[in-house]
């Protein structure tokens, strides 16, 4: 049986690298011609530095182990069945079935390799890409001058004794300055009390910003009869705010890039804070189930075995396999949209295609292994 397993695991593995490898060839250009319109321009900050080709390709690199997380159940599917596939057209399998390989062995051998690809995609998602993708945004950063957080910015809330603040930072350059920061204090009524805007601002270490030419309104509404705004313009300013760089830089990453403990704790801050979550809690459950996924694609491709191929018959099967995993790929992120917009459960919008394509796979089973 060991030899069985190690036979099966060894052109598993082969098939499956070599089909992230052609995807992950596919992207890299993709990638790489996006940021061909950005080559020769000087950065804001340095205009000595010029984003060359070099650059590019780094940056282009950075970004593959998230390639690699988002395609790796794909290629897992895809390697499987044209192994599974191959062995079936050849008469191999049939002589591995004689052999004592028979469908629940068959089942369990291939779940034991869906755990290494499981253990795989967690360890890339969770550590490498966010790692590799921050990195990749700073780098940019430094031709850009900085890191945009979106066309609205950073939005972030903290609640205080006696005020509540709403925060917004709209953009992040790579020494951690802020840019364009804005602050609306509110008090327990949640009427308005005071805005600040500030062309930059610093995080320091003692639980404070530095805020730099500052634009300060104070509303004073003591009186309906006297109501007044005082205006001040101010150089420079300290806020004190609980509120870190690393929840800021929170925002370089895409949510489903964040690391599972980074998620959870920004999740915490969110709801502490009186904020909706609910984006951020379908990404968390998502981290959690798709590398699972894994499972169900090895499952899925399993009935692939004990199919009948004619000659030249395989390619087919195997383009079947390529829209199966381009469908669940597709249904995964419709999911976490639909989720969103209508209130699901975090943890159901994140497991339904997972559910769905298990039940497909093991009727699938059921009916090609089992029964047949």
């Amino acid at each position: 049986m060991k030899t069985i397993r190690r036979l099966i695991y060894w052109e598993i593995l082969l098939a499956t690298g070599f089909v992230l490898l052609a995807f992950l060839s596919l992207f890299f250009f993709f990638d790489f011609v996006e940021e061909l319109s950005s080559l020769g321009k000087p950065s804001r900050l340095e205009p000595d530095v010029i984003y060359e080709v070099r650059h590019a390709l780094l940056y282009v690199g950075l970004l593959m182990p998230s390639r690699v997380y988002e395609l790796l159940p794909i290629s897992v599917l895809i390697g499987t069945i044209a192994v599974l596939a191959r062995l079936a057209q050849t008469s191999e399998y049939t002589i591995l079935r004689t052999s004592g390989l028979g469908p629940w062995k068959a089942l369990r051998t291939l779940l034991g390799l869906g755990l290494i690809f499981v253990v795989v995609t967690f360890a890339v998602g969770d550590y490498v890409a966010p790692l590799a993708d921050k990195t990749a945004q700073l780098l940019k950063a430094r031709y850009q001058g900085r890191i945009s957080l979106g066309q609205t910015g950073a939005w972030l809330k903290e609640r205080q004794l006696y005020s509540n603040f709403s925060v917004n930072v709209g953009s992040l350059s790579p020494k951690g300055e802020l840019g364009e920061v804005r602050i609306f204090e509110f008090d327990n009524q949640g009427l308005l009390v005071s805005t600040l805007e500030a062309a930059q601002g610093q995080i320091e270490a003692d639980e404070s910003w530095t805020l730099r030419k500052v634009l300060r309104r104070e509303f004073d509404t003591a009186g309906q009869m006297s109501a007044r705004i005082l205006r001040s313009d101010l150089e420079t300013f300290r806020w004190p705010s609980t509120i870190t760089a690393e929840m800021v830089s929170v925002a370089l990453l895409k949510p489903e890039r964040m690391r599972t403990t980074d998620l959870y704790a920004y999740i915490q801050h969110l709801e502490s804070n009186g904020q909706t979550a609910q984006r951020y809690e379908i990404e968390f459950w998502r981290k959690v189930f798709y590398p699972l996924s894994c499972l169900v694609m090895v499952v899925l491709a399993l009935p692939f075995a004990y199919l009948h191929f004619r000659s030249g018959g395989i390619t087919g099967y195997v383009f079947g396999g390529v829209m199966i995993g381009i469908s669940f790929f597709l249904l995964n992120n419709v999911f976490g949209y639909i989720g969103n917009l209508n209130q699901w459960q975090p943890w159901f919008a994140a497991a339904s295609p997972s559910i769905i394509y298990s039940l497909v796979s093991l009727g699938a089973f059921g009916w090609l292994v089992l029964r047949r």
